[in-house]
């Protein structure tokens, strides 16, 4: 018996010192150039991939690239091969409360504990590599280059049977795109990132089909005209041609279900009925009819029906944190992530199908580089209020400015300004409560505004 107490206590100082080390980590990470001042390259994660011994070359990979949906995409894939009773690995981003999330094993963050181990396996060759570009004048690997080293690295190591990775931005100069890609998949491509990626879908397309390598798979959600015809070319380049929903696989039948949808759909091999997705909005249907033509493509290049349990078990256990999520009832809160105009669009489609409130009131945060005046037009027609505010964020567009933006569209009457996030919440909830039940408050704009309303009323898993 007096021995526990010693155990207890070295535990908790175990588990201080892990806590202290993950914060001198993720210090040390966010003091690199970050995700929106990238420096368009591979040399430097190639360089320090070939200095550990290429280990994302261990797994095979599906590739997740697009503009929106995305995450919620390369969930569905995780999700139902590991009902298939494969060992994943999963890499997403960005990240909601924490750094870890971004690295999934098994469905699960990665442990602060093995974190650490691949960092500091990583460190000494990132180091290496800082050094290099250096002395030619370069600059030091970024925030993302650092995370998509320890999750190739961590995913070689647990081992796993497959990885599902989301590219960060674009494709071929993305840092995640040191793989081989078994699968490469498209979500729908739209403007965003123009500062990066271009101002035309044309050429944003041309940059994402960079993750096609040969002898890959690639499946497509459907596309614009001009999008499709860039994707085809880029795909026999390496030897492949491309399936596209609306051609190759498809929605058959599509109903709103409580708590998410019903879908029938026609897969690569064949037709699964009866599957209940519990995420909302038209979109989220179509991210489940692609996820099913990645994980078709995977096992078994898609000539061959999978198990319909099987399949039924992991789409109805799919999960997409921040994507039209109910995070608070009476009244009810919604967070998504919609951070540009093709998702405030999918946002706005998924509101009228899904939802039927009496009076919707929004929470509106939107960042510095994002098309606001468009966000805010396409979402006013489903906002009967809007109050303005802005998030922690240093890139978030000041409140009166964003303001200002909103009366335009708005009219004064129903635009109210709130410099800080939990007081515009307070405000919105008592405007979707006057007069009763009925009224729902929808919190948008950045992907740090639905992780901060989501903090705000206490759900901080991921």
């Amino acid at each position: 018996m007096s021995g526990r107490p010693d155990a207890a206590q070295r535990e908790a100082e175990h588990k201080l010192q892990i806590r202290k080390r993950m914060r001198e980590i993720e210090q040390s990470i966010l003091a690199r150039a970050p995700e929106h001042d990238l420096e368009p390259s591979l040399d430097r994660i190639a360089a320090v991939m070939e200095l550990l011994g290429d280990p994302q070359h261990a797994f095979p990979v599906i590739h997740v690239t697009g503009t929106n949906g995305k995450t919620s995409t390369t969930r569905m894939i995780e999700r139902m091969l590991r009902e298939m009773g494969l060992s994943t690995g999963r890499f997403t981003s960005p990240h909601l409360h924490n750094i870890r999330e971004r690295i999934a094993l098994n469905g699960d963050p990665i442990d602060a504990e093995r974190f650490i181990a691949s960092y500091e396996d990583v460190l000494p060759f990132i180091e290496m590599v800082d050094a290099r570009s250096a002395t030619d004048g370069g600059p030091r690997m970024t925030y993302f280059e650092v995370l998509v080293a320890i999750g190739y690295a961590a995913f070689a190591d647990a081992p796993i049977d497959v990885a599902v990775v989301e590219v960060g931005m674009g494709g071929s100069w993305d840092a995640t795109n040191v793989v081989n890609a078994k699968v490469a998949v498209v979500t729908p491509i739209a403007l965003d990132h123009e500062r990066f990626l271009g101002p035309s879908v044309e050429g944003i397309a041309t940059e994402k089909g960079g993750i096609f390598k040969p002898g890959c798979l690639v499946v497509s959600a459907a596309q614009e005209p001009e999008v499709a015809e860039i994707l085809i070319a880029l795909a026999q380049e390496v030897g492949t041609t491309p399936a596209f929903e609306g051609n190759e696989f498809a929605i058959l039948r599509r109903e709103v279900a409580v708590g998410g949808q019903q879908l029938a759909l026609r897969g690569l091999g064949g037709v699964y009925d009866e599957i209940f997705l519990p995420l909302h909005g038209p979109h989220q249907g179509h991210n489940a009819a692609l996820a099913l033509a990645a994980v078709e493509a995977f096992l078994g290049g898609g000539e061959h029906r999978l198990d319909l349990d099987v399949i039924r078990a992991g789409l109805a256990g799919a999960t997409s944190p921040g994507r039209l999520e109910v995070v608070r009832r009476s009244p009810t809160v919604l967070v998504d992530a919609a951070h540009n105009p093709a998702g405030a669009r999918a946002l706005r489609a998924a509101l009228e199908d899904s939802f039927n409130f009496a009076k919707v009131v929004g929470v509106v945060a939107i960042l510095e580089d994002k098309n606001a005046s468009l966000m805010l037009e396409i979402l006013e027609p489903v906002l009967n209020e809007i109050v303005v505010s802005r998030t922690t964020s240093p890139r978030a567009i000041n409140p009166e400015r964003l303001g200002q933006l909103a009366m335009e569209i708005y009219g004064e009457s129903r635009v109210t300004v709130i410099e800080n996030l939990p007081d515009a919440l307070d405000k919105a909830a008592e405007i979707a409560d006057e007069g009763g039940f009925g009224g729902g408050v929808l919190a948008t704009g950045s992907i740090t505004t639905a992780a901060e309303i989501r903090m705000l009323l206490g759900v901080t898993s991921g």
